[in-house]
């Protein structure tokens, strides 16, 4: 499960809740160019979707946010219903939330209400964030992996959709 925020980190102390500015920098809609784990204990770093991972991030001004993004080669299932098995599949091959979001100073804070994951429904994430031009990069907190339990970050990196 991801790492909820840590508490008594300076730069957490710089988000406000409640609507963004209105020259809040990340608003707009994002496309995957990258989704990237480094594993704490060595600095590994492996592509988690392949090397073609597609997604979208969206910042509203309205305060609400969502994410959506998938591995390169997903499953395709045989029928409009997927299979168990193939059910299954997907689910691991995929991230999915909404929700709002607070700003503050290289951060940005998730506020999740609904998700494909229910352990992350309710919670806040915490997102480090840097934008140079057109490019958003966003690193998580450290948290357990649901796919291998190993400590790491997620380094996603965006262009902005003109």
């Amino acid at each position: 499960m991801a790492t909820e925020i840590l508490k008594g980190d300076t730069v957490l102390k710089t988000v406000k809740r409640g609507k963004p500015p209105a020259d809040c920098a990340v608003i707009g809609t994002w496309k995957l160019q990258s989704y990237v784990r480094e594993r704490l204990s060595d600095g590994y770093r492996h592509n988690q979707f392949g090397d073609a991972p597609e997604g979208y991030i969206g910042y509203a001004a309205d305060g609400r946010m969502y994410a959506i993004f998938t591995c390169c080669d997903r499953v395709k299932p045989r029928d409009v219903v997927p299979s168990e098995e193939e059910s299954v599949a997907l689910l691991a091959t995929m991230v999915a939330y909404a929700g709002t979001f607070s700003i503050g100073d290289d951060v940005v804070v998730h506020h999740i209400d609904t998700s494909w994951n229910q352990a992350w429904t309710g919670t806040d994430q915490a997102r480090y964030y840097v934008l140079h031009g057109d490019t958003l990069t966003v690193t998580t907190v450290p948290y357990e992996s649901y796919r291998d339990g190993i400590m790491g970050r997620s380094i996603l990196v965006w262009r902005r959709v003109r």
